[in-house]
């Protein structure tokens, strides 16, 4: 079964000359999708972007970290898991090369709660589950590891 996905992007970054020299363009663009709303997007600030605006390497790491959550989330549903809180400090890295750049790799660093301390070891293990499920860390081609914490709903760490 495939699945498609639609999304236009919109340069709004002409100043007058267009691209007429390096300088003389804004990097903003806004990236849409029917009934959603409007991201705004730029370059990173390193290749004059705007600091303010989501840049193409931020949106690939949250993608990476919301695909891996949901597919968390399900296999912990499936799997008698009860997960009460879940937030991810996700970290990437891009290697800049002569004419171009990779990433090199991407951390995911979940913080899970679950519901008691039965649930604790099974938590820590499903998230080979989710990492082999996840539709985006399946696409891209460098590591994505993942550094989980589990925690248990009302006990002090």
């Amino acid at each position: 079964m495939s699945h498609t996905y639609d999304t236009t992007v919109t340069w709004t970054g002409n100043l007058g000359t267009g691209t007429s020299t390096y300088r003389a363009y804004d990097r903003s663009h806004d990236v849409s999708a029917a009934g959603l709303p409007t991201i705004l997007g730029s370059s990173d600030p390193t290749f004059r972007g705007d600091a303010t605006r989501w840049n193409p390497e931020q949106l690939l790491l949250a993608a990476l970290s919301q695909c891996h959550m949901l597919a968390y989330l399900h296999v912990c549903a499936v799997g008698g898991v009860s997960v009460t809180a879940y937030t991810d400090n996700a970290h990437g890295t891009m290697e800049t090369t002569p004419g171009g750049g990779h990433f090199t790799e991407a951390i995911l660093r979940p913080q899970v709660e679950v519901a008691s301390q039965e649930m604790a070891d099974k938590a820590i293990s499903l998230h080979d589950d989710a990492h082999r499920t996840c539709f985006i860390a399946s696409s891209v081609n460098f590591p994505v590891r993942h550094e989980p914490v589990v925690t248990v709903r009302g006990v002090e760490a």
